[in-house]
């Protein structure tokens, strides 16, 4: 009776095992499974219970066989399972085999798995006979590589996971670290942040010390403005020998040589000045650097503006109502107009000094990855009223040298004057912008450019073409060329 009832189950078994063939060609669904599950349990109700065991067997075999699929396990593409309704199962030294022309090229075992509680650790659940060979190969074979149980690939290090809206949690994008922050592990959710004075570096793994930066001598920038900081110095020094060689000529003392002096060495300090901007900032530095361009410069300007009155009160000397005739040559005017505009200017800087004093200090957010080492001037409206005292200063100088242009040809220095402070104004303005538009050591650079340049402007406009009429042309430097007479 069992064995015409072990015939009927190889049969329907047959059948079954076709069916998980298929499940090596289709895709694997909770459902096929059920279906070959459903058709195993009518098996049952037709064997006696030694057969009962061994369909539960290959039931959990097939259970074990579909989880593994599921959980990383996949089927050899190239050697698809073939089964017919051929095998045969006999039961030697406690094993199960399976007999069928299918078998793989080899002999195969496959160990049970801890997965199913049911299952013998360890103990082998079925063998292919050795010698019973196909040219389609074994049975299955493990991948050296384990497919994925999620969508997405893991992130590599310097990305963090970002989870996509509306799909499930295993979905997610690489996004990479924001500047300043790493990850040195894989899979990560968050980046981590660098310390203050740790910066990412470009793949955004590892935290790199941040670099110090001001703007030193070394640089090529800070070389450059240096070696045009003393070229200027140098040319400016070299027109106040030619003037003191020259001094007895009538271009010399046409407009007050004095002030014509102070007005160079202002500029020669004016060109020394952006000097102290340059290198590391420390305190000394930092508390003279910016008085003292305020200072000079407003010398250098109150110097321009008393040539430019002494101009305008010898030409109204010459009208024969004037009262400004004893005026002419006087050397307290000049003077006191120098003194008074920069003791006001000396006032706002001890002001400053005095209530906001400034120090040196690391600015760790102005440039991403770099710690900027700067002044920090204090006060910047103290700052900005030094500046607009010097514009201030340059815009009545600028007025008074326009309405005297026009003055006979011995006063024509107020032509030379009001051009040289139409380009003071315009690179002060310009400054304005750039300067607040710049970060780090570019912020120095922009205003030691000012300096030289508004410096440059006023030695080239005033001086170079009395040098010139000195030097290359002697004969126009008589009194007769000069007065006009």
């Amino acid at each position: 009776m069992i064995k015409y009832m072990l015939k009927d189950y190889e049969s329907k078994l047959g059948t079954l095992l076709v069916d998980l063939n298929k499940l090596n060609n289709d895709v694997v669904t909770d459902i096929n499974f059920a279906h070959v599950k459903r058709d195993y349990d009518h098996v049952f109700h037709d064997v006696d219970q030694h057969c009962i065991k061994i369909v539960n067997r290959k039931v959990r075999k097939l259970e074990r066989d579909l989880n593994e699929y599921k959980n990383g396990i996949a089927y050899q593409p190239a050697h698809k399972l073939n089964y017919n309704t051929n095998n045969r199962f006999n039961r030697v030294d406690n094993v199960d085999n399976i007999d069928s022309p299918a078998d793989g090229p080899r002999r195969s075992e496959r160990l049970a798995q801890k997965s199913n509680s049911n299952a013998r650790n360890g103990q082998q659940v079925f063998q292919f006979p050795p010698g019973r060979t196909n040219n389609r190969g074994p049975f299955y074979q493990q991948r050296s590589w384990v497919p994925r149980s999620v969508c997405s690939e893991p992130c590599p290090s310097g990305y963090r996971k970002a989870a996509r809206v509306g799909q499930p949690i295993c979905c997610f994008d690489c996004v990479p670290c924001s500047m300043g922050e790493i990850t040195n592990q894989t899979d990560l959710d968050d980046c981590i942040k660098c310390s203050e004075f740790l910066w990412s570096d470009v793949k955004r793994e590892k935290c790199l010390p941040k670099v110090i930066d001001f703007l030193a001598f070394e640089d090529s920038l800070g070389a450059s403005l240096a070696g045009l900081a003393v070229v200027g110095s140098f040319v400016t020094v070299s027109v106040l020998c030619i003037f003191v060689k020259f001094q007895d000529t009538p271009v010399v003392k046409a407009n007050n040589q004095e002030l014509s002096y102070i007005l160079l060495i202002s500029l020669t300090l004016c060109f020394l000045c952006s000097l102290i901007f340059i290198g590391h900032p420390m305190r000394t530095t930092c508390l003279l650097r910016q008085p003292a361009f305020g200072i000079v410069f407003s010398v250098c300007i109150s110097s321009v503006l008393a040539k430019t009155v002494i101009v305008v009160i010898a030409f109204n000397a010459t009208k024969p109502s004037s009262n400004l005739k004893n005026r002419v040559g006087s050397r307290k005017i000049p003077s006191s107009i120098i003194v008074s505009s920069s003791m006001l200017q000396i006032i706002i800087c001890i002001i400053w000094l005095s209530s906001a004093t400034p120090y040196p200090q690391n600015n760790m957010n102005s440039v991403p990855g770099k710690i900027i080492t700067e002044c920090n001037e204090g006060s910047a409206v103290m700052f900005y009223c030094m500046l607009g005292y010097l514009g201030l200063l340059a815009g009545i100088c600028f007025v008074v040298a326009f309405l005297a242009r026009n003055l006979p040809d011995r006063f024509n220095e107020a032509k030379y004057i009001t051009f040289s402070m139409f380009v003071f104004i315009s690179v002060w303005l310009s400054f304005i912008p750039a300067y607040l538009s710049t970060r780090g050591k570019n912020t120095i650079a922009v205003e030691i450019f000012a300096i030289l340049t508004s410096s440059a402007g006023l030695l080239v406009c005033i001086f170079i073409p009395k040098c010139y009429i000195i030097l290359l042309r002697p004969d126009m430097n008589l009194k007769e060329k000069v007065t006009g007479k």
